[in-house]
């Protein structure tokens, strides 16, 4: 299979891509109608799209030679990542898995070693697959996305970033520069849990979950992010339902919570009742290791 023709722009610079999107958005209003611009980073989940002919851009900006956007910046607050910053480079950061270690525990679920070592964490959120890890981690974490164009730059909220399925609030001629994981604070610990069919296969259902502990040990907050249950990463908050619950009391309790606020889509590969069973075991089993996790962080 061979992609639909398309221009191809390399730029060398970050002002020279965002003009290269300008242009392009400004061939044609807002430069759908003649099939848009597409950005590529990683490619893992562009290139199939175009030799499938699922998606036929009239042009290519190419980011790959653009300096300075391949940085995985760590402080206290969080996890900086630039759009060029690799899956795999992500996974192995010791000081990002620290700071917020979501960002690792979900990272180990994405396709395969040869898929991460060239797919982007930026990119991936871009695409906005509900089936992808990483956009549930941002939701569940309330990160944020940086947008560039030639008219200025905006911080977007994870609850706004994602629009749809394969849709992301991006205009035509905005570029997102980097993603900003919080930071995991004080005694709270995460913890990823999907199934798939195969291990690297989209999942059926995932799940990110986020416990927070007082001094006490008790459940202060609690979060969950669902992936392939909605056409936008899920994100229910368990506070209420966990607030009685110490270390791994009732946990049972609060899955069956969140599970009866779920809404999953059917498809072919999985029913509506079948992701709903499924959530509500992989969310008992996340929160049970985030707490777990977070108790390590007491000691």
């Amino acid at each position: 299979m061979k992609p639909p023709p398309f221009d191809l722009h390399m730029p060398r610079t970050l002002d020279e891509a965002l003009h290269a999107l300008a242009g392009g958005a400004g061939l044609n209003g807002d430069g759908e109608g003649d099939g848009g611009t597409k950005v590529l980073a990683g490619g893992q989940s562009l290139i199939p799209l175009l030799n499938m002919r699922l998606a036929a851009p009239a042009r290519l900006v190419d980011i790959n030679g653009l300096a300075g956007l391949d940085t995985v910046e760590t402080t206290d607050d969080g996890v900086r990542i630039g759009a060029l910053a690799r899956h795999a480079r992500v996974e192995r950061d010791r000081d990002a898995a620290a700071v917020q270690p979501l960002i690792r525990q979900a990272l180990r679920h994405v396709a395969h070693p040869v898929i991460r070592n060239r797919g982007t964490v930026v990119g991936s959120l871009a695409h906005a697959d509900p089936a992808a890890e990483l956009p549930a981690v941002l939701a569940v974490l309330g990160g944020t996305v940086e947008a560039a164009s030639t008219r200025g730059r905006r911080t977007v909220p994870a609850a706004d970033f994602f629009a749809g399925p394969l849709e992301s609030c991006l205009r035509p001629d905005e570029l997102a520069v980097s993603a900003f994981f919080p930071a995991a604070s004080g005694l709270t610990g995460t913890a990823f849990a999907e199934t798939a069919r195969r291990h690297g296969d989209y999942a059926l259902v995932g799940v990110a979950a986020t416990v927070t502990l007082d001094d006490d040990l008790r459940v202060t907050a609690a979060r969950a992010g669902y992936l392939s249950v909605a056409a936008t990463p899920q994100v229910i908050d368990l506070t209420e339902a966990a607030a009685s619950a110490v270390r791994t009391d009732d946990w049972p309790a609060v899955a069956a919570y969140a599970r009866e606020r779920l809404d999953p889509d059917a498809d072919i590969h999985a029913s509506a009742e079948y992701r709903r069973h499924l959530a509500g075991i992989l969310t008992e089993r996340a929160l049970r290791a985030a707490t777990s996790e977070a108790l390590r962080r007491e000691h």
